[in-house]
C-alpha cells in the first residue's frame, strides 16, 4: 500500500466501487478521498438542519482509534453519496459531504445536516462496516501468505507432500477450499528434494502438515464470506423509508459480527498450527541452544483467552476490534514461523540456497560456502545438495531479500531470527508494498500449472475430435430435419438462468443444479434442461401456442459414469398450447420414433406411463398425497436398482410402511403391449377403475394408443407402470426411450406432458408436452457402430484434392478457386512428392485428385485421379471443372 501514498480514492462515482483495501489506505492516510463530479450533482445546497446524532453512531465513535475513525468517515461519506445518487428524494447536503471529505472525521461532520443523513448514518452501520473492511483488507492477503509459509515450513521440517493429496471430487462431497489449498502447496513445493525425501516424515510432522489444507481452507472460506458481505455493505445505497433505520443498522452489525467471529475461530486454529509448525522446524536445528531459544520463541499460552475475549464482548464494535487485534496477533505468529523456517534452511549446509535470477537446479552441488559450514576442499565425494521447490525458492528469496536488504547472512542466531520475525510481520501488513509483490508471486506460482504439465478437462465432460464431430453433425442434421418436417421453429435461450427460475422444478434432482458464484448481482445457475427455460420463454413473452425445437448444452452436477456427463447436449421438441386431447402428445411421441428410426441406432423401446395413473396407483396403495412426488423419485430408480433396494429407501428414508411398499412393488411390475395392459387395467373389478384420476388417465391413453397404432408407431411402445420420471413438473403422459442393443447406455430420450409449468411463471396456464433426446448417449451408440463396421469416419466432405507437384501457390489458388466457384468442395496441397498427395487423399477419404506437374503445365492439361479405383485420365486444363462435375454427378 505504500505506493498509494499520493493516491486519491474516488467516492460516489458511477460504476466505481469502494474496496476494503481503499478503506484501509484512507484509514492510514495513505490515500485521500475525492468526491466524483457526478456524485456532487444530487447533493443539496440548502442550509443544514442539525439533527440529533443516532445513538448507535455516537456510542461507537467513542471507542475508535484515529485510523478506525477515518475508515468510518470514509464509509459514511460513500454511503451518503450513493444514497443521494440512488434516490432523487434523498436529502444529503453538500455541506456534510464536504466536511467529511476534508476531515475524514465523523465527529467533525456532526451534527448531520438532514433527517435523511441521520437515517443513512443509522441504517448503514458505518463504524461496524469500516472495522469489517479493515479486517478484510488484512485477512485477504494472509490467505495466500499462510499457504506460502506452510510450504516453506514443510521444506524446513522435511515434511511429506502426501499430506497435500486432497482430491477434489466435484460432486459436492469434498471441501473446495481444502482441495485448493492442498493443490497450491503442492505447486509451491514442486521440484523439492527436501519434501518427502526421507521416505516419509515423522509422525508429528505428518500429522501437523496434514491439518494445513483443512485449517487454511476454512480460513479461506471465512475470508471470502466476510469479503462478500463487506463489499455489499460498502457499495449498496441505503433505501430510505423502507424499514426502521436503527433496526436496519443493528441487523447489519449482527451479520458482520457473525462472519467476523467465524473468521476469528479460523484464525485461532491457524495460530495454533503456525506455532506447532515453527516448533517442528526448530527441532531440526543441530545447535541445542539455538534450537531451544527458537522453540520457546512463541508460546501457545499467548493464545489462551484471546478468542474468549473476542467473543464475550456484547457490542459489535468491541467484537470487531477484538477480531482485528486477533488477526494482527496471527500475523506475528506467521512471521515468526517464517523466520524460523528461514533460519533452518539458511543454517543447513546440505541445502542449496536459491539465488535471485538463478534457476534452481535440482540436485546441484553448491560451490559457495553456506551458513553452518564450508565445502571441504579436495572432498572428492562431496554430496550433491538438496534443493527447495521452485515455488518455495521464489518465496524464500523474497522473504530473505526483505529481511536482509540484499546483504549476506554471516551466521544465524536467536537475535537475528527475532529481527526477521519483526521485519516479516511488517511485510505482512497491507501498507507494505512488498506484501503485494509476495502475494502476486505466490499467485503466479500456484497458477503456473507446472505440477500437471499436460492440461486435462473436468470430469463428466469430453472433447469432440474430428471423427466424433462428423458423427455429431450427421446426427444433428437428421434430428433437425425431423423437427422441421413437423413444422417446429428453432429457439435459443441463455445457458444460465436466474436461480429462482430453476428452483422447485426438478424435485430431488434440484441438488444437481450448478449454481454460479455470486458476483454481487443476480443469483444465477446453469440450466439443468431445456424445458424449464422454454416454459419461462413462453410465459415471459405471453405466447399462447408454439411448436419449437432446441439443440443446446445443459449442465448437471452428477457423478460421471459411462454415458453420463455433466455437460451434454439435449435435443428438445415441445408443443405448447390448447389442443384436442392427446393431439400434441401423439405428435411428440411420433417424432421420437421417427428420430430413433432415422438415426438407425438399432433396437429400442419406449416405456410409457401416465402421471395421473401413477398418482392413482399410489393412492390405491395408501401413500399420503404429500409423499407422492418423493415416492415417485424412488420408483424412478427401478431401472437402475432392484425393488429391494428401492423398498429399503421407501421404508427407511421416506416413512412408507412395509405393507404399502410391497403393494407398490406388485403394481409396478405391470408392463407389456399398450392395448393389452390397458385392457387389463380397465377390466371389471380393477382398483384403477375406482379411482377418478386413473379413469381420466386410462381414457386419454386409449386415444393415444389408437392414434399411434394408425401411425405404425405402437410396436415400439411398452406400457410400464414402473416408469415414474422424478421431475416435479410432469402432469400427464410420460415416456422414456431405452436402447436395447449391446452398448449399455440406458435411457436415450424422455419427456412428457407438463400443463402447469408455464403457469408457475405467469399465472396463466399454458399446457405443453415435449420430448428430449439425450444425444450424447446416441453418439456413443453411433460411434460404437462405426467401430464395428470397421469403416473410416470421414471428418471432412472434401470431394477433390488439388495436388500441385511443386510449390506454386498461385497455380494452386487459380485451380482450387475455380472448383470452389463451381460449388465443389476442394482442398489443395503443395509438395513435390506425389506419394504424399496420395497418402493424404487416402487418409482423408477424398475420392478425386487433380494432379499437376511440370509436364501437365507444359501441355496445358491436368490429370484426374479416381483414388479408390487408382485410375488416372488426362484432360484439358480448360475442361477439368466440367469433367469433375460430371464425374461427381453435380448439375
Amino acid at each position: 500500500m505504500a505506493s498509494s501514498a499520493a493516491a486519491a480514492v474516488t467516492l460516489g462515482g458511477k460504476g466505481a466501487a469502494l474496496s476494503p483495501a481503499a478503506v484501509y489506505a484512507l484509514s492510514l492516510g495513505l490515500a485521500s478521498p475525492a468526491i466524483d463530479a457526478s456524485a456532487l450533482k444530487p447533493l443539496s445546497t440548502r442550509a443544514p438542519s442539525p439533527q440529533e446524532t443516532p445513538a448507535s453512531l455516537g456510542a461507537a465513535l467513542a471507542a475508535l482509534a484515529p485510523a478506525e475513525s477515518r475508515a468510518a468517515a470514509a464509509v459514511l461519506l460513500n454511503k451518503l453519496l450513493l444514497t443521494a445518487s440512488d434516490s432523487a428524494s434523498a436529502l444529503v447536503t453538500a455541506s456534510t459531504a464536504t466536511r467529511l471529505a476534508e476531515s475524514l472525521d465523523v465527529a467533525a461532520a456532526l451534527p448531520l445536516g438532514s433527517r435523511d443523513e441521520a437515517a443513512v448514518a443509522a441504517a448503514s452501520a458505518p463504524v461496524a462496516v469500516a472495522l469489517a473492511a479493515l479486517i478484510d483488507s488484512c485477512a485477504a492477503p494472509l490467505a495466500r501468505v499462510a499457504d506460502a509459509v506452510a510450504a516453506l515450513s514443510c521444506e524446513a521440517a522435511r515434511g511429506d507432500a502426501a499430506a497435500f493429496d486432497v482430491p477434489a471430487s466435484g460432486d459436492g462431497l469434498s471441501a473446495k477450499d481444502e482441495a485448493d489449498v492442498a493443490a497450491d502447496i503442492k505447486m509451491l513445493v514442486f521440484g523439492s528434494k527436501l519434501v518427502g525425501s526421507a521416505g516419509g516424515a515423522p509422525a508429528p510432522a505428518a500429522a501437523t502438515f496434514a491439518k494445513v489444507p483443512t485449517v487454511n481452507g476454512i480460513f479461506r472460506e471465512a475470508v471470502r464470506a466476510l469479503h462478500a458481505r463487506v463489499r455489499i455493505e460498502l457499495n449498496a445505497p441505503v433505501k430510505l423509508g423502507k424499514r426502521d433505520a436503527g433496526e436496519t443498522g443493528a441487523g447489519k452489525e449482527e451479520a458482520l459480527v457473525v462472519l467476523a467471529t467465524q473468521l476469528a475461530r479460523a484464525v485461532q486454529a491457524l495460530c495454533k498450527l503456525s506455532i506447532s509448525r515453527a516448533r517442528l522446524c526448530a527441532q531440526s536445528i543441530a545447535d541445542a541452544e539455538l534450537r531451544e531459544k527458537l522453540t520457546d520463541g512463541v508460546s501457545i499460552d499467548d493464545l489462551k483467552g484471546m478468542l474468549d475475549r473476542v467473543l464475550i464482548d456484547s457490542d459489535a464494535v468491541s467484537v470487531l476490534k477484538g477480531v482485528y487485534n486477533h488477526l494482527l496477533k496471527f500475523r506475528d505468529f506467521l512471521a515468526w514461523e517464517a523466520a524460523v523456517a528461514m533460519a533452518v534452511i539458511e543454517g543447513d549446509s546440505s541445502i542449496e540456497k536459491p539465488q535471485a535470477g538463478v534457476e534452481n537446479e535440482v540436485g546441484s552441488s553448491a560451490d559457495k560456502p553456506q551458513v553452518g559450514g564450508e565445502k571441504g576442499k579436495g572432498d572428492k565425494k562431496s554430496k550433491k545438495k538438496k534443493t527447495l521447490g521452485k515455488g518455495t525458492s521464489a518465496v524464500l528469496i523474497l522473504l530473505r531479500d526483505h529481511v536482509t536488504n540484499g546483504n549476506a547472512i554471516a551466521s544465524v542466531n536467536s537475535a537475528l531470527v527475532a529481527e526477521w520475525g519483526t521485519s516479516l510481520s511488517l511485510l505482512f501488513d497491507p501498507k507494505c508494498s512488498g506484501l503485494e509483490s509476495l502475494v502476486e508471486k505466490v499467485k503466479e506460482i500456484v497458477e503456473s500449472n507446472e505440477v500437471r504439465r499436460l492440461p486435462k478437462i473436468p470430469k463428466g465432460t469430453r472433447d469432440f475430435g474430428k471423427e466424433q464431430m462428423a458423427i455429431r453433425e450427421r446426427a444433428f442434421s437428421i434430428i433437425t430435419g425431423v423437427f422441421k418436417m413437423h413444422g417446429a421453429t428453432a429457439l435459443d435461450t441463455p445457458v444460465f438462468e436466474l436461480r429462482e427460475t430453476l428452483m422447485g422444478k426438478y424435485g430431488e434432482d434440484s441438488k444437481l443444479i450448478y449454481d454460479l458464484a455470486d458476483q454481487g448481482g443476480e443469483l444465477c445457475s446453469l440450466r439443468y434442461d431445456l424445458t424449464v427455460p422454454f416454459a419461462r420463454y413462453v410465459a415471459m413473452n405471453n405466447i399462447s401456442a408454439l411448436k419449437r425445437y432446441q439443440i443446446a448444452k445443459v449442465y448437471r452436477r452428477d457423478n460421471p459414469s459411462k454415458g453420463r456427463y455433466r455437460e451434454f447436449y439435449q435435443c428438445d421438441f415441445d408443443i405448447a398450447g390448447v389442443y384436442e386431447p392427446m393431439e400434441p402428445d401423439f405428435e411428440v411421441i411420433k417424432v421420437l420414433t421417427e428420430l430413433l428410426n432415422q438415426l438407425d441406432i438399432g433396437t429400442y423401446e419406449i416405456k410409457l406411463n401416465h402421471r395421473k395413473l401413477l398418482d392413482g396407483m399410489l393412492e390405491i396403495c395408501g401413500v399420503p398425497p404429500q409423499k407422492f412426488r418423493t415416492v415417485c423419485s424412488s420408483i424412478d430408480k427401478l431401472d437402475k436398482q432392484t425393488f429391494e433396494q428401492v423398498k429399503k429407501e421407501l421404508v427407511d428414508e421416506k416413512g412408507i410402511s412395509n405393507e404399502t411398499a410391497d403393494e407398490i412393488g406388485n403394481l409396478v411390475k405391470t408392463r407389456g403391449p399398450p392395448l393389452e395392459v390397458l385392457l387389463e387395467l380397465r377390466k371389471e373389478g380393477s382398483k384403477f377403475m375406482q379411482n377418478e384420476g386413473s379413469i381420466v388417465a386410462l381414457n386419454e391413453l386409449e386415444i393415444l394408443f389408437k392414434a399411434l397404432e394408425k401411425a405404425n408407431a405402437l410396436d415400439r411402445i411398452v406400457f410400464d407402470l414402473s416408469l415414474a420420471r422424478g421431475l416435479d413438473y410432469y402432469t400427464g403422459v410420460i415416456y422414456e426411450a431405452m436402447f436395447k442393443g449391446a452398448t449399455q447406455v440406458g435411457s436415450i430420450a424422455a419427456g412428457g406432458r407438463y400443463d402447469n409449468l408455464v403457469g408457475m411463471f405467469s399465472g396463466k396456464q399454458i399446457p405443453a408436452v415435449g420430448v428430449s433426446l439425450g444425444i450424447e448417449r446416441v453418439f456413443a451408440i453411433m460411434e460404437q457402430q462405426e467401430k464395428e463396421r470397421n469403416e473410416m469416419i470421414r471428418a471432412t466432405e472434401t470431394e477433390v484434392l488439388v495436388s500441385i507437384l511443386g510449390k506454386d501457390l498461385t497455380l494452386a489458388a487459380e485451380l482450387v478457386s475455380e472448383l470452389w466457384s463451381a460449388g465443389i468442395k476442394a482442398e489443395f496441397k503443395l509438395t513435390t512428392r506425389v506419394t504424399n498427395h496420395i497418402k493424404y487423399a487416402l487418409q482423408s477419404g477424398i475420392p478425386w485428385m487433380v494432379l499437376v506437374g511440370e509436364s501437365e503445365i507444359q501441355k496445358g492439361s491436368v490429370k484426374l485421379k479416381d483414388v479408390k479405383a487408382n485410375q488416372e485420365d488426362e484432360v484439358a486444363r480448360k475442361d477439368f471443372v466440367q469433367e469433375l462435375k460430371k464425374r461427381l454427378s453435380k448439375p
